[in-house]
């Protein structure tokens, strides 16, 4: 059982979705500094002031100045402005890994063309060949 275990690790899709879990994660936390930091002031400063962050609806008909405020009051909130940034995220993420596999395409492709264009090795003689050779060896001893 543990050397099951061990083959399983060791298998190299295995790693390499441990590796990009990983990578994954902290290109979250950049993507969001990304949008919460450079992209909703940009968004705020075209919309006129507008914070997508802070665009909420209490569905309990109250007036609250602030999402955290309308939460802590325990109202149930339409928090549009998470999901707005949600989509954003995707968004630059999903871009983003489209570049990646488009490069590691690009690069397989070219790895595939220069293994096609290598001159092949060149032939040995075939079976029959040799037993040719082993049968005239033995008529002249």
């Amino acid at each position: 059982m543990i050397n099951e275990f061990k083959d399983f690790i060791a298998r190299g899709n295995v790693v390499d979705m441990a590796v990009g879990i990983i990578i994954g994660a902290a290109f979250t936390a950049i993507v969001s500094s990304l949008v919460g930091d450079l992209i909703n002031p940009i968004i705020a400063l075209v919309t006129g002031g507008i914070d997508f962050s802070g665009w909420f609806y209490a569905l309990n008909g109250e007036s609250y100045p602030s999402l955290t405020a309308a939460t802590d009051a325990g109202a149930p909130v339409f928090a549009i402005g998470k999901f707005v940034m949600a989509v954003i995220n995707f968004l630059i993420i999903a871009f983003v890994v489209f570049m990646l596999v488009k490069m590691v395409n690009r690069i397989k492709e070219a790895a595939v063309k220069k293994e096609a264009e290598a001159p092949a090795a060149p032939a040995g003689p075939t079976e029959l060949e040799v037993l040719l050779e082993i049968r005239d060896a033995l008529k002249k001893g």
